[in-house]
């Protein structure tokens, strides 16, 4: 093998590591029934972690604020992998939100720490943010709590800190 073909192989050798390390992270690659240790281990430490009704777990690893998914990892109570789910796959018409119901620690259950935390003027209470992806269109997810912290709306809408220059 000349030594020119060598040094482009060499050089492309950290390129497949990283490309084979993301797919190691990737949650919807790990198997149905894999115990926690071997989520644990395929997939690292969870972002967040939450108890679940019925005994199970839900390990949550989120790419907010930077990235465009959450995903949860949903264990049963002898703690082995039931669902795999991103939960900013069409959040609005996927959502598991019930108005006037739920509240900031249910939000955080399904959807994580959010991208941003704001407030609008004609609106009393917190207006929560997540990044997700529309087909290929940035967006953001808004769920907006009353002062009580429960949740009185939520939407899309386009991401105001991406330029869409077409």
């Amino acid at each position: 093998m000349p030594a020119s073909l060598r040094l482009r192989l060499l050089a492309c050798l950290p390129l497949l590591a990283l490309a084979l390390a993301g797919c190691a992270t990737d949650p919807s690659r790990l198997p149905l029934g894999s115990s926690r240790a071997q989520a644990l281990q395929q997939l690292g430490q969870p972002t967040a972690t939450y108890p679940m009704p019925g005994g199970g777990e839900r390990l949550q690893y989120s790419r907010q604020p930077s990235g465009y998914q959450v995903n949860n990892v949903d264990l049963d109570s002898g703690g082995h992998v039931v669902a795999i789910v991103q939960a900013l796959d069409d959040p609005v018409f996927n959502s598991p939100i019930v108005i006037g119901k739920w509240r900031e620690a249910d939000v955080l259950r399904a959807y994580g720490k959010p991208y941003q935390v704001t407030r609008v003027t004609s609106f009393d209470g917190p207006v929560w943010s997540w990044q997700f992806m529309d087909l290929s269109t940035p967006r953001l997810f808004y769920v907006f709590f009353d002062p009580d912290g429960v949740v009185a709306r939520f939407f899309a809408g386009d991401n105001p800190n991406i330029l869409n220059v077409y």
